[in-house]
């Protein structure tokens, strides 16, 4: 009879961490991003942009995840700064109940199977191939597929474009499914961990690294000296590190102009983000070999305790 009937269960609430890996370029930060719903991590067609591990909120009826955004695993540079984003994945994997690993679509090389080779056989893992809406020929996606789950025992294979949102929630209940039962782990109003002083910082070097294009090398930081929040002001002191004496003129530009404008479009994103006023104001030191010194490299947030 319809009076004895049990109501259907309600699927359980789940929170928890994951890693989101790859290499560098895969579109980590703007799957984030996306997933968030607010810029977080910083974005560029350029690899190696990502460098500190900024974690993302996305809350859900059903469940809170808390995405932590590492920076790409290098395999070929060997400075201090690069072992230390390289420390700072691993030991983002032990401290997670589950990995979103994201590659390319159509492209997977040695620079990929690094990644796998470092995430733990025991780590939940759902793989999500990021870029679909490049591929012309979409009959090439399935054998891509059924190649990449030979590589491991995956959750899930989930194909997503990061940039149109395609497929991203479906991918979102994958990871979600991986988490243990329980309750929020943050306000649901919460979308990161990170400090306004990390994200004024990366914000700063995102306009540095897209605005510059190729003139300008990777060996380039952005220490905020000063952050201070004056009423609804918030008032930022950056110095922007740069290893050359030659570096320092293409960041200023021509009367200032490549400064100017840097500055501007970094404090507007800042205004954005920040919900308030921003009075940023910048200045570019030299800092040879900035990228081995573990002094700077403390101060800009970078555990060097111990080599690796």
């Amino acid at each position: 009879m319809k009076g004895h009937e049990r109501a259907p269960e309600r699927a359980a609430h789940r929170a928890g961490y994951v890693a989101v890996v790859g290499r560098p370029n895969v579109g980590k930060s703007t799957l984030l991003n996306h997933l968030v719903g607010q810029k977080l991590s910083i974005v560029s067609r350029k690899p190696q942009t990502t460098r500190l591990p900024i974690s993302g909120i996305v809350t859900r009826a059903h469940a809170q995840v808390v995405f932590v955004d590492t920076p790409g695993y290098q395999t070929e540079h060997r400075s201090t700064l690069n072992r230390l984003m390289n420390r700072s994945v691993l030991g983002a994997l032990q401290e997670v109940h589950a990995a979103l690993w994201i590659v390319e679509a159509l492209k997977f090389d040695r620079r990929d199977q690094a990644i796998g080779d470092i995430l733990p056989q025991s780590l939940p893992v759902v793989l999500a191939i990021n870029k679909i809406d490049r591929v012309r020929d979409r009959r090439l996606l399935l054998p891509f597929l059924e190649e990449l789950a030979r590589v491991r025992a995956f959750a899930a294979l989930v194909p997503v474009s990061a940039t149109r949102g395609t497929q991203v929630e479906a991918m979102l209940d994958a990871v979600a499914g991986l988490l243990p039962e329980g309750p929020n782990l943050f306000d649901p109003d919460e979308l990161t961990t990170a400090s306004e002083r990390v994200l004024a910082a990366e914000l700063l070097r995102e306009k540095l690294i897209n605005l510059l294009g190729d003139e300008l090398p990777y060996s380039i930081a952005v220490e905020i000296e000063q952050f201070r929040l004056e009423g609804g002001l918030r008032r930022i002191h950056a110095a922007i590190l740069v290893a050359r004496e030659g570096h320092k003129g293409i960041v200023i530009g021509k009367g200032g102009a490549h400064l100017k404008t840097i500055a501007t479009r970094a404090r507007q994103d800042m205004e954005r983000l920040f919900g308030g006023k921003v009075f940023l104001e910048t200045i570019v030191k030299v800092r040879k070999g900035w990228a081995d010194d573990t002094a700077v490299l403390n101060r800009l947030g970078y555990d060097s305790g111990s080599r690796s």
